[in-house]
């Protein structure tokens, strides 16, 4: 019973609703994004007769309304919604894959060592893997609904659940890996079109100041690589890290789904005494039983 009540506090700990790790990353890099860098500005601003707006942005744009000007209000939109996603995706992650809600040491611990000792059998398993939830449990509840059975059919059991767990661990990680490839593509194109509008400039203009002129539509044109780049860097970054620890998560459960097979299989049942229950063996005659005798023809 306490191990019950102790596992059901820790799935409601440790297992929030979907929308809920979702929603509360979005929201937080939403406020990062859109309130921390007008109080930034505000910081850092120039004191009191300092040059006029006009000259200030005619050089190269530094405060993020001066940029998000500069490249148009297209890119920085599509920017901003990557960084949103980026973080939001990169937050939930690290939520979801915390060794602890992964791999329960208290769950995995106590199963395994009532496995060891005998104290636990097929529908008792069940249930406690039922109750748990963790990706751990559900790779074992694949197991243990073939208990008794030979150990290759157990393994083939582990590592179809183990497969789908995977797949869940590594869900919304190519998000991060698309971010990651298609933000510097999206800098490059913005970088392209200005170019393009700056040689456009020059040969509409006059000719004098043509090397000013150029060279600020070239800066400016170069900021959205810029921007590209510094959303993809972090992506990259976060989608590596979070496949090291996926990679970590399962390799410890593989090693657990085999200690599990070789406690429950067929062989390892024989070998403590039991007698699988799933076994179809036909009767043996004890040999203290009386011969049957045939039958009367003439009878």
């Amino acid at each position: 019973m306490a191990y019950r009540i102790r596992g059901k506090a820790l799935r409601l700990r440790d297992q929030a609703p979907s929308w809920m790790i979702v929603i509360r990353p979005a929201l937080a890099a939403g406020l990062i994004l859109f309130l921390i860098p007008p109080l930034f500005a505000q910081t850092t601003g120039e004191p009191e007769g300092s040059p006029a707006p006009s000259a200030v942005t005619s050089g190269i744009p530094t405060s993020p309304e001066e940029i998000v000007s500069a490249v148009g209000w297209p890119f920085a939109t599509v920017f901003i919604v990557a960084s949103v996603v980026a973080v939001s995706c990169g937050i939930e992650r690290l939520v979801v894959l915390r060794h602890r809600r992964v791999i329960p040491r208290a769950f995995v611990d106590r199963m395994l060592q009532h496995l060891r000792t005998g104290r636990m059998d097929k529908p008792t398993a069940v249930s406690i893997c039922h109750k748990d939830g963790s990706p751990m449990a559900r790779v074992f509840l694949h197991g243990v609904r073939k208990w008794g059975k030979p150990s290759v059919e157990i393994e083939q059991a582990v590592i179809d659940g183990g497969e789908r767990q995977i797949s869940q661990l590594k869900k919304r990680l190519r998000v991060l890996n698309g971010v990651a490839t298609l933000s510097p593509l999206i800098g490059l194109l913005g970088t392209v079109i200005g170019m393009i509008q700056a040689f456009n400039d020059i040969a509409e203009s006059n000719a004098m100041g043509q090397a000013e002129q150029l060279a600020r539509g070239i800066a400016l044109a170069l900021l959205t690589t810029a921007i590209g780049l510094f959303i993809a860097i972090p992506a990259l970054t976060a989608y590596m890290y979070l496949s090291g620890r996926i990679d970590a998560l399962v390799m410890e459960m593989d090693e657990l789904g085999q200690e599990l097979v070789h406690l429950i299989s067929a062989e390892a049942l024989r070998e403590r005494g039991h007698v699988p229950a799933d076994d179809s063996q036909e009767a043996v005659p004890h040999p203290t039983d009386p011969p049957s005798l045939p039958s009367d023809p003439e009878a």
